[in-house]
């Protein structure tokens, strides 16, 4: 029977040059879907082009022969795709458009590459969204419902818990945030008298130093002029000399030329008027340097306070720098963690406050939802051995184990195993733990028949779930294929 439009499905599968197929498309419809042929036409195929959509490994082998690679495309109906447009967004992939989510594998002979919605997405993407699209039951390892995780959730669908879980995730989150930060104060190492005496010292020193704005490079400067006062007047001594005895006497000696030879020839006006100029600049230069000179007469009492405030400076760089202000960084870091150590018992009692809160109120929840798991585990476990009884486990035995955590867990108080046990008198094992693939896939179906209405997988694949079975028990098990469709 034709599965409702809205429900999630796989509608269209692609294959190219995938082993034996050249070319394959296709539209699957809904509802139940039976692949049969002799052993060799291909089915194991299609189970593979599944296997690389969940995000499998792929072998260059798979290549059809005499091509340079193979693809392999899905696309899925998702009514209702909250849960893998968060996968999605959380990545940086876009999210499913029209209720469509497309899913493409091109494996090369020198690359592979995978798409989702036509964005480029990692083999690790694509596992974590296969978790919710589909469940290969068989000689096979993607099967969802082999994860307590999972266990647990349908557990939570089946008896109605799913606000309650939805609450008790948050709360969670706030009480490990809360938990985590209490326990990294308290890992801190509590800072000994000596250690707060070096830091109230450090702090002191920095602080009387009374470092501002900018001084760094005006320091340098004045100590560099005032450490080579001497040399600076030598120096300015030597161009006052060159300008009065040498560069400045001839040139008033070249003005007195020109000046006689403008009078005879009025042609060099111009040269002579030069010459005038420079010999004017030459005395206001003399000017400058003797200004400067004068200037330069530092006081020995300064020279040595910039020599001291310059060797302070140098100091705390040394210790504290490489500049002035990872010196005055310091200072503010010692001073936090003065302040910290000093309200230390009082700020981890506010933490620890804070922590206990949060556990009071996640309990709280937790209470309601271990209520609802305890009264439900029962239940489902006899509705699932109804359905194995109909598959031909006359007297088989299926339980929903509940185990009690030491401390909340992510989903509760408390973790879930499916045990299964096909004869009386055997030891019930996990479903993970069931050694037949025959088994292992009625039990799935009659897992999934009872959680029929809870499991939104959108694709079930039972592979070889035929074996060994025949008569009766064979139609019961198409029957409630077809029941899940």
């Amino acid at each position: 029977m034709p599965k409702s439009p809205q429900k999630r499905m796989l509608n269209l599968l692609k294959i190219r040059n995938l082993a034996l197929v050249e070319r394959l498309e296709w539209d699957l419809g809904g509802g139940l879907v039976g692949v049969t042929g002799e052993t060799g036409a291909g089915k194991s195929v299609i189970v593979g082009a599944l296997k690389l959509i969940l995000g499998e490994r792929a072998d260059k082998g798979l290549i059809r022969t005499g091509e340079d690679q193979c693809m392999v495309e899905a696309i899925f109906k998702l009514p209702e795709s909250s849960v893998i447009d968060a996968i999605l967004e959380e990545v940086g992939l876009d999210c499913c458009e029209e209720d469509e989510l497309i899913i493409r594998r091109v494996i090369g002979v020198s690359s592979n590459k995978q798409f989702v919605n036509n964005g480029a997405a990692t083999l690790g993407v694509l596992k974590r969204i296969g978790q919710h699209l589909v469940d290969l039951h068989g000689p096979h390892d993607h099967q969802s419902l082999l994860s307590t995780e999972r266990q647990l959730a349908l557990l939570d669908a089946y008896g109605a818990a799913g606000e309650e879980v939805k609450s008790y995730r948050e709360r969670w989150a706030a009480w490990r945030e809360a938990s985590e930060e209490y326990e990294t104060a308290r890992a801190q190492r509590e800072i000994s008298d000596q250690e707060k005496e070096l830091l109230r010292f450090q702090v002191e020193e920095i602080d009387s130093a009374g470092i501002k704005t900018g001084e760094e490079k005006d320091l340098e400067e004045r100590y560099r002029r005032s450490s080579n006062a001497n040399r600076l007047g030598e120096l300015a001594g030597k161009a006052v000399n060159l300008i009065s005895n040498t560069v400045g006497p001839g040139l008033e000696d070249l003005q007195r030329v020109t000046s006689g030879l403008c009078q005879i020839d009025p042609v060099i006006v111009d040269l002579a008027e030069e010459v005038e100029c420079s010999v004017a600049q030459m005395q206001e230069l003399e000017r400058s340097v003797v200004d400067y000179l004068d200037d330069l007469e530092i006081d020995p009492s300064e020279v040595q306070e910039v020599e001291d405030r310059f060797n302070l400076v140098e100091s705390l760089k040394r210790k504290y720098g490489p500049t002035l202000q990872d010196a005055l960084d310091h200072a503010e870091d010692a001073r936090l963690k003065l302040e910290g150590s000093d309200n230390r018992e009082e700020f981890l009692a506010r933490l620890k406050q804070d922590v206990d809160l949060a556990l009071k109120k996640l309990r709280i929840v937790a209470r309601k939802i271990s209520s609802k798991r305890k009264k439900h585990a029962p239940s489902l476990a006899e509705e699932v051995r109804g359905h194995l009884v109909d598959l031909g486990f006359k007297q088989a035995e299926f339980e929903v184990q509940l185990n009690v955590r030491d401390e909340p867990g992510a989903f509760g108080l408390e973790d879930v195993e499916y045990l299964f046990g096909p004869n009386p008198g055997e030891p019930l094992k996990p479903l993970r733990q069931v050694a037949s693939s025959g088994e292992i896939s009625r039990v799935m179906l009659a897992v999934k028949n009872a959680l029929a209405d809870q499991d939104a997988t959108p694709l079930m694949v039972f592979d070889e779930i035929d074996a060994n079975v025949g008569g009766e028990i064979a139609r019961a098990v198409g029957e409630k294929m077809a029941s899940l469709g």
